[in-house]
């Protein structure tokens, strides 16, 4: 019998392949379904749906290992209405002879017999030429198209039967429907396919499971997660279904399976075996070498992975991992990732397989990712090798030691160098080491290094130190902040100004952070100094910087800081509106808002006591320095009417300090301060009895308000000098003037004495002096501050005509500053005490006038406070017909009448008119817009602070003004004043 042709083989017969070996009947069946299968419709409905074939001619179903890529094309075959051909590659099937020999047997194994015209395959080698064309040309004239699955398509490695079947694909038309499952891209021409639309790809991203599947797919092995819980186990696993089958078969035999899929290490048990024997093993050697170096990197890119293997063939081996789904992840622009158990698994085998090389490869990755300017990836390689002389003078060197205290990183920086040993030598150690104080507000501590690093550059004195120098300016000028020092904060800055143009302009584009907290920094220090317009022009330069996350908490620490100069300076609208800036600014920064220092809380909390809203002050107090305050007033008319109850006099509105106490005379406010011997208070907590305005049962105890519980717990002076502000005003507002006493009395530690801080704790004992109605020592303790401290000039006046002295009352108020320069919270004030000289002296008119004035600046901003300090002697006047408009709705009950009857004949003079009410009301939108022209906002500003255009400000004032029968904004306000709109 003549021989067969070389490489043939024998001739195939019926039911043996061209070798002569019986079909394996394995190969052509799918696999069996388990019962803790999920069937995902998102996924079927992309294979062509419920019992329906593709409605493209080629299908790629490519993932990794254990992606579910043959249980997915198992299942959906399983559902559809005619039989599937099923073939599962392997490494016997190689050679174009055994290939279609097989390929033909899945046919046949299906019901779709071959005719003759197709023939056998001739063997295993190059087999029939002419097969490929027969077999095209039978199936292209089928009645119904057959369905046909290749799984472990990734096994074909001979381009000729790749192209053979693509040819086959072509002619075959509507008569084939091909389906590859795969690991790595099929050797077709796919993007053919992807031009003309005729291809169907389900990638690995899309066989990842999402929360909701996992959470179903673990509750059908027995296990019922939180969507939390599931959610994390899906972002540690990607979603790799064989991950979270394999975790889930383990977890069952947890006691406490949610416990166990947050703590489990992978790289012990079947996981770990999978991946090494599916994935690593089946690497060459230098592969799996590469791999289990670049396993110490979050992310790598081929030049640093052949820094760590010493090789040159990184960028191949890379790409071709990723081709073939081996776990390895495209991070984008050329770097690579591990998927993250791959990469723990990797990474446990590592330190098995070679003790030691992973310091070293940290070590190496630190210094290449130096070189690339990969900053915070070499400070964490620098960590993990325990080289903490190279990653701190990282930091330094890159001007970034300002990102410990701000920026979205600074916790990770934190934590980061949480374990810099202590013996580590070098100015950058101990500059990080002092700047770890500091942010704990360890201010010895802080100094300590500080010093120790300032004697260390000095003795270097290396040109090359100028980033250092400058991190020691920056440490300094905080400290100065710390203690109190505007000297030290000043040196400090006018040190960096300098240092400034010996570095890099690149470095401080690169870290906008550094300037503002510097600015910052010295900008608390002038204000705790007193310095206010000095102050204020630093904290301005951060304001006007660039607003991102690496800023986000030196500018809103600025805001608030300029909203304190606001109160301080009388302005308590204008202190509001910073501090709802600062959370905005914080927001647009893109970060979450920082941890701020709680000032700007604070000042809320004055802020809400000059309005007579003492609940939301202690409230405010009360609350953590960051917690959000549920109950935000966005301007001042919004306190109105959240209180219920009826008014108790002519010249309270419904607020809850309004409601007379039972056991004072005149009430909380228009009196006297209860005589502090006979009403105590514990210090420093407010008495422990109901409010006076809660209910007679409310027995509810005030919590404790601590207004500087122990030195440096709060970030600076400036901080706990505005909550001991805040503090002793609420506790004089409800009459509390012992607790008021002993809470200013308390002195805060600082460097450098404060002149406002000084000038408050005199008002608090002046009006405690007052209270007990000694006038005489309430004006004492004003004359060493009254001089330069316009609300102390004021309280000496009082003080002075309390006692009788009128003349040196009109002297000191003669001697206020001008116009412009506080705001109402002063002015007012001033005016309530000039207007009760001239009641003393019996010039109604001026007290008529002097009232009508201090009510038109107070009424747009509510402060109710200076008239419940001025005393009950106001109350009578409110009633009076040109007064009571200007008090109504806010001050005294009721609103101002529109108009007044004419005065009966004989009956005196007529009362000052009423101006008539606008013919067309105005509307809510532009009431508001009206509050805001009140507080002399611009037009931009309004549109900012209602989330509204320009325009549309725009145009509701000109409607305003035709309501108002107007054409300036002043007259708009002034008949609005008039008519009791505002």
């Amino acid at each position: 019998m003549p021989s067969s042709p070389a490489g043939s083989g024998p001739p195939a017969g019926p039911g043996v392949d061209p070798l002569g070996d019986p079909f394996l009947r394995t190969r052509f069946v799918p696999p069996a379904i388990p019962t803790t299968f999920l069937r995902r419709p998102r996924l079927v409905e992309r294979l062509g749906g419920e019992g329906r074939v593709p409605g493209t001619p080629l299908t790629v179903v490519e993932g990794c290992a254990g992606a579910g890529k043959t249980l997915l094309a198992a299942d959906w075959a399983a559902g559809l209405d005619r039989p599937v051909a099923w073939l599962t590659l392997d490494p016997a099937i190689q050679g174009p002879g055994m290939f279609w020999a097989h390929f033909l047997q899945a046919l046949r194994a299906a019901g779709t017999p071959v005719g003759a015209e197709a023939g056998p395959a001739a063997g295993p080698g190059r087999g029939d030429p002419a097969l490929p064309a027969r077999l095209a040309a039978e199936l292209a004239g089928l009645d119904r198209p057959v369905t046909v699955v290749i799984d472990e398509f990734d096994r074909m490695t001979a381009p000729e039967t790749a192209r053979q079947l693509e040819f086959v694909l072509h002619h075959a038309g509507p008569g084939l429907r091909l389906v590859l499952v795969t690991r790595t891209e099929p050797l077709l021409p796919l993007h053919r396919y992807r031009v003309a639309g005729e291809i169907t790809e389900i990638r690995d991203a899309d066989l990842a499971f999402t929360t909701e599947e996992a959470v179903t797919l673990l509750a059908r092995h027995g296990l019922d997660l939180s969507a939390a819980a599931a959610a994390a186990l899906v972002e540690r696993t990607r979603g790799w279904a064989a991950g979270l089958r394999l975790s889930a078969l383990a977890a069952r035999l947890s006691p406490d399976p949610e416990l166990y899929l947050k703590e489990f290490e992978a790289d012990r048990g079947t996981i770990a075996d999978f991946l090494l024997a599916e994935v690593l093993e089946r690497q060459p050697q230098q592969t799996q070498d590469l791999l289990l170096r670049v396993s110490v990197l979050d992310r790598f890119h081929p030049e640093l992975a052949d820094a760590l293997t010493g090789r040159r063939d990184a960028a191949p081996i890379l790409a071709g991992l990723l081709r073939d789904n081996a776990f390895v992840e495209d991070f984008d622009h050329g770097w690579y990732a591990l998927h993250p158990l791959f990469r723990e698994i990797l990474r446990a085998h590592l330190r098995r397989r070679s003790p030691g090389l992973e310091r070293q490869l940290h070590r190496r990755a630190a210094r290449w990712l130096r070189g690339s300017g990969a900053l915070p990836e070499t400070l964490a390689q620098g960590a993990a090798a325990g080289d903490w002389t190279f990653a701190a003078g990282a930091l330094v060197d890159d001007l970034a030691i300002g990102q410990l205290f701000t920026g979205p990183r600074s916790d990770e920086l934190e934590a980061l160098f949480a374990g810099l040993d202590a013996r580590t030598p070098g100015p950058a150690a101990d500059l990080v080491r002092a700047a770890r104080a500091l942010t704990r507000h360890d201010l010895d501590r802080g100094l300590a290094h500080l010093h120790h690093a300032e004697e260390q550059l000095t003795a270097g004195a290396d040109a090359g130190d100028a980033a250092a120098r400058l991190g020691c300016a920056l440490l300094t000028a905080l400290a100065g902040r710390l203690a109190g020092s505007a000297r030290t904060a000043e040196r400090a800055a006018a040190t960096a100004s300098d240092l400034l143009l010996q570095v890099p302009a690149r470095l401080l584009d690169e870290h906008p952070e550094f300037l503002a907290l510097l600015q910052t920094h010295l900008g608390s220090s002038l204000l705790w100094a007193g310095r206010f317009d000095e102050a204020r022009a630093a904290l301005a330069a951060v304001t006007a910087g660039p607003g991102v996350a690496a800023t986000a908490l030196p500018l809103r620490d600025s805001l608030e800081h300029l909203a304190l100069i606001d109160y301080l300076d009388g302005w308590p609208a204008r202190a509001e509106r910073r501090i709802r800036a600062a959370t905005a600014a914080a927001e647009r920064c893109g970060a979450p808002v920082p941890a701020g220092t709680g000032l700007g809380r604070l000042v809320l909390a004055a802020v809400a006591v000059e309005r007579g809203d003492t609940r939301r002050a202690e409230a405010l107090l009360r609350r953590p320095p960051d917690a959000p305050d549920p109950d935000a007033v966005p301007y001042p008319g919004a306190y109105k009417g959240r209180y219920p109850g009826a008014y108790p006099g002519p010249h309270l509105g419904p607020y809850p300090d309004a409601r007379p106490t039972p056991d004072l005379p005149f009430g909380p406010h228009l009196g006297p301060y209860p005589d502090p011997d006979t009403h105590p208070a514990p210090d420093p907590t407010l008495d422990p009895t109901p409010y006076p305005d809660r209910d007679p049962d409310d027995v509810r105890p005030t919590p404790t308000l601590t207004p500087y519980p122990t030195p440096y717990s709060h970030p600076d002076p400036v901080t706990a000098a505005g909550r001991r502000l805040a503090t002793t005003r609420l506790l004089l507002a409800r009459g509390h003037t012992r607790a008021a006493l002993t809470a200013a009395a308390r002195r805060i530690p600082a460097a450098e004495d404060s002149p406002w801080d000084r000038g408050h704790a005199a008002l608090t004992a002046s009006a405690a002096h007052l209270a007990a109605g000694s006038a005489e020592a309430a004006a004492e303790v004003l004359r060493a501050v009254a001089d330069d401290q316009p609300l102390c000039r004021i309280a000496a006046a009082r003080a002075y005509l309390a006692a009788g002295d009128r003349a040196t009352a009109l002297s000191l108020l003669d001697g206020l500053p001008g116009p412009g320069r506080s705001g109402p919270a002063v002015s007012v004030r001033a005016a309530l005490v000039r207007a009760r000289v001239a009641r003393l002296e019996g010039d109604l008119a001026s007290v008529h006038r002097l009232l009508g004035r201090a009510l038109r600046e107070a009424g747009p901003e509510e402060l109710r406070r200076p008239f419940l300090e001025a005393g009950p002697w106001i109350a009578p006047f409110l009633t009076a017909p040109s007064l009571r408009p200007l008090a109504a709705g806010w001050l005294a009950p009721g609103p101002a009448p529109v108009s007044a009857p004419g005065p009966a004949p004989g009956s005196g003079p007529a009362p000052t008119p009423v101006p008539e009410a606008p013919v067309e009301p105005l509307s809510a939108r532009e009431r508001d817009v009206l509050s805001r022209l009140a507080r002399t906002m611009s037009t931009e500003e309004i549109a900012a602070d209602l989330y509204v255009s320009v325009n549309t400000v725009k145009t509701h004032l000109k409607s305003v003004y035709r309501k108002l029968s107007v054409h300036r904004r002043n007259e708009a306000v002034r008949r609005a004043r008039d008519l009791g709109l505002l």
